[in-house]
């Protein structure tokens, strides 16, 4: 029996750039221990290194079946083996949404966000004084959103991002 070529590095000095002044982690199907072991090295031996994360889902849909682990289980490595919390730049970050009110001075509460995921897209929406559109197409199911113990509770819902659309008739 022989181990994955991704072991081979296992009990060897990694090498890395000196360089390096930020690590994103963004989702990546193809993880690996050296992938980890090269951002904690980045992360804790050059100094100023930033540590950014473009989410912290739990979990993501690459297929219809089933959930898989999201982008924050790659941020939660990473945490683990460097001790640092990473400055995240997308939801439910107040970054995209500062730059947006400010570069076209757009009145907060004229601006809806629309999305499938309460921990995410809503809390994006809530905590930056947002209104809020849950789909229930996508992460979110109607159970979840009405449960007692759900907190996070959007302006509206709709079944479908189609109940947007004007209804034809033909």
């Amino acid at each position: 029996m022989s181990l994955p070529v991704t072991f081979h590095v296992l009990g060897v000095k990694v090498e890395h750039d000196e360089n390096v002044g930020a690590v994103i982690v963004g989702f990546d199907a193809n993880i690996n221990y050296y992938k980890i072991q090269y951002a904690q090295l980045c992360i804790n031996e050059n100094p100023g290194c930033e540590f950014i994360a473009t989410n912290l889902d739990a979990v993501t849909h690459l297929t219809d079946e089933q959930e898989w682990a999201g982008n924050g289980a790659m941020v939660g490595a990473i945490k683990g083996c460097t001790g640092k919390e990473p400055t995240v730049v997308g939801k439910p970050s107040p970054l995209m949404v500062d730059y947006i009110v400010n570069k076209y001075k757009i009145d907060r509460h004229r601006i809806c966000m629309v999305g499938d995921r309460l921990d995410t897209d809503i809390l994006f929406g809530t905590d930056n004084g947002l209104q809020t559109c849950l789909t229930l197409t996508g992460v979110t199911s109607v159970d979840k959103l009405l449960s007692d113990a759900n907190v996070i509770r959007p302006d509206y819902y709709v079944d479908s991002i189609v109940d947007f659309l004007p209804v034809s008739v033909a």
